[in-house]
């Protein structure tokens, strides 16, 4: 069986787990960009590391995000796929806009953001976000799963 450690990491970097967000997690590496930081964001959602996406966060918008709120949001959903669209920085700021595709109960659930990050004591952090809506869809068991797999959904995503 294959540790996580060495799984390919879930954002999408074609990289293992273990030389990609890990090290991030673990607080080993500090992001280089906010593109690196917002896919470190994703995979601690993912894997429910709400403690991680708290520190991550702007100082200013920390008290708006508790960690309860994270974990309650983490744990309700199950994280599939991180499409990246573009990434910009300068030296203090930066955006990203992006993709994020999740099921939510039985429903199939995209977030589509512009997020800002800035740069806080030498590290990037997210600042907040421009959401752009995306009608959530209800999956039946029998239907073909939106993941692209080609498989029914009670077959690939449904837990």
């Amino acid at each position: 069986m294959t540790s996580l450690t060495d799984s390919l990491c879930l954002c999408g970097s074609e990289q293992s787990y273990s030389d990609c967000c890990e090290k991030l997690h673990l607080g080993n590496r500090q992001a280089t960009s906010p593109e690196q930081l917002m896919r470190s964001r994703f995979v601690a959602y993912a894997l429910k590391n709400a403690k991680y996406i708290y520190q991550t966060y702007a100082q200013e918008k920390q008290a708006e995000n508790p960690i309860k709120e994270i974990a309650d949001f983490a744990n309700s959903c199950r994280f599939i796929k991180l499409t990246v669209f573009s990434a910009d920085q300068q030296e203090h700021t930066g955006c990203v806009e992006f993709c994020v595709s999740y099921f939510y109960q039985n429903l199939f659930c995209q977030l589509h953001e512009k997020s800002s990050f800035i740069k806080e004591d030498g590290q990037w952090r997210y600042l907040d976000g421009e959401i752009f809506p995306i009608a959530d869809i209800k999956i039946k068991r029998n239907d073909e799963c939106p993941c692209g797999s080609g498989k029914k959904y009670k077959k690939c995503h449904n837990v």
